[in-house]
């Protein structure tokens, strides 16, 4: 059998017009040249380059379609009826309830997670409410790289970032509703921090966390922009991108005369970052006041990850997420989000391996969170398990995100009356409807009546989320997750069970 989706795909809206398929090449087996091109062939013929990416972003999400041969789904969870790990055995004690949650980390300075959760980096769509919503319910959250590309008043000068306001209305989206809990974290890849970017966030604005980025799960490098002509070729190539063709090279500088100038593409640098220039990078700005360092690691090569880690412990990192294959952005290449990387239990058994390895030497070792294709509270416990001690938190990016898009639209369509047709049983306002609201005042008061009902969302989501893990942890007898193990999952299949057994 096949893994791989036909050459058909939400990504461009393509299909195939037979049901009859090719396995191997994803085409119909019987291509004829009457067809009128819905497939991404067809696509391709007319498009052409533009197609390695998504045709559907802007406005959308966009995640991987490809059916993996091992996920969370090959696992269930184990039960237990006797004892009570983490709680008296007494029945005010041993219930839901009382499943502790919170979770710590910061080698100097400490940071505490209300859920076992954060919120990986985004900067699109309904961001605001993304980040407002994780700080509603105690989780750390990431600002997605290049957010600079979001001001339309930025400004740079020789070469660094001189004025970028709009970053200040993205902190505050979260600090605004900040409790004790999480931290919003400003993620930079190669040209944020060429550009300067931490040091601005930190002086203007007094940052305390950065990410650097080495990829992710959908995009291992860094996109390629089709620019408009070559005055918009040049003006990115003044602002320090990389462009391609270069538009002041002679031969271009002749074909654009002649009106035979060929595309232009920006392209973003791919990290050539080592452990000399990244240790030093971040002692150096956690000497100017930078609290807080995390990383960003995909599912590249395995010595790759252990070298992430080693720098991560060298350098005092916090933090290093993991993100598995299955993820998606919307700029990432179609083809990348199905086919590259290690799938996310297989990404996450690997990284427990190398810090167990790493444990035994004594080695400091980051908190580690995991994320890619995490939407319910089953696949989060599941994961914490799997991560026997060594997974801190979990990564809820595109399931967040489209609860702050639907929080807000629902909310909006409250107000004109035209109630979704699914839960008009629960009720027609917003009192009604948006149950957890309750919990919100208790923790901000009369306040939260006035929440953006898209943050008020994300923190709905979130309430459900942290609900549910504590109904499994309670079903195996253990009331705070730190106690979650490799023994609380039951392997369905031989590649489940290779996994478990892999200790």
């Amino acid at each position: 059998m096949t893994y791989s989706p036909k050459l058909s795909s939400a990504f461009n809206d393509t299909f195939l017009r037979s049901n009859h398929i090719s396995s191997q090449s994803g085409m119909c087996s019987f291509c004829t040249e009457e067809c009128s091109g819905t497939c991404e062939i067809a696509l391709a013929a007319v498009l052409g380059q533009r197609t390695v990416y998504p045709t559907n972003t802007g406005n959308n999400q966009v995640g991987s379609e490809k059916l993996y041969p091992v996920d969370f789904s090959h696992f269930n969870i184990n039960g237990r009826v006797f004892g009570a790990i983490g709680a008296n055995e007494t029945y005010e004690e041993a219930n839901i309830y009382n499943v502790g949650l919170e979770r710590e980390y910061g080698k100097f300075n400490p940071v505490k997670l209300a859920l076992p959760i954060i919120l990986p980096a985004l900067i699109k769509l309904n961001w605001k409410d993304y980040f407002a919503g994780a700080a509603m319910a105690g989780v750390t959250c990431v600002i997605g790289e290049e957010a600079r590309d979001k001001d339309p008043e930025l400004k740079i000068e020789n070469g660094k970032v001189v004025e970028f306001k709009l970053l200040k209305t993205i902190l505050d989206s979260f600090r605004k509703y900040y409790r004790g809990y999480g931290q919003i974290v400003l993620q930079c890849n190669v040209e944020d921090d060429m550009l300067g970017i931490p040091e601005y966030a930190l002086n203007e604005y007094q940052l305390e966390a950065i990410e650097f980025k080495f990829g992710q799960s959908a995009k291992g490098t860094q996109p390629a922009r089709k620019l408009k002509d070559r005055k918009d070729a040049l003006e990115k190539q003044k602002n320090g991108l990389l462009v391609f063709p270069d538009p002041m090279d002679p031969d271009i500088i002749t074909k654009a005369e002649n009106g035979t100038c060929p595309n232009f593409y920006s392209y973003g640098r791919l990290p050539l970052w080592d452990e000399k220039y990244l240790i030093g990078r971040i002692e150096k700005l956690r000497e100017m006041g930078i609290k807080n360092f995390y990383l960003k690691m995909a599912g590249y090569d395995k010595e790759d990850i252990e070298r992430v880690i080693k720098i991560g412990s060298k350098a005092g990192v916090d933090m290093i997420t993991f993100d598995g294959a299955g993820g998606g952005s919307g700029y990432s290449p179609s083809k990348m989000m199905n086919e590259w990387g290690l799938p996310t239990v297989n990404l996450e058994d690997s990284v427990c391996t190398i810090v167990k390895d790493l444990k035994t030497n004594g080695e400091y070792i980051p908190a580690i969170s995991i994320t890619g294709g995490f939407a319910s509270e089953d696949q989060v416990f599941k994961a914490l398990a799997l991560g026997d001690g060594d997974i801190t938190a979990v990564g809820l990016c595109r399931a967040s995100m489209t609860a702050a898009m639907t929080g807000k639209n629902i909310g909006e369509r409250i107000k004109e009356g035209d109630i979704p047709k699914n839960m008009e049983k629960f009720g027609n306002t917003v009192e009604e409807l948006y149950g957890d609201l309750a919990d919100l005042r208790s923790i901000y008061g009369e306040q939260a009546d006035k929440f953006s009902l898209g943050a008020v969302g994300v923190f709905s989501y979130l309430n459900k989320i942290a609900f549910g893990i504590k109904h499994f942890a309670a079903l195996n007898r253990k009331f705070d997750i730190s106690y979650l193990d490799r023994s609380d999952l039951i392997p369905l299949t031989v590649s489940a069970k290779d996994i478990l057994d892999n200790k």
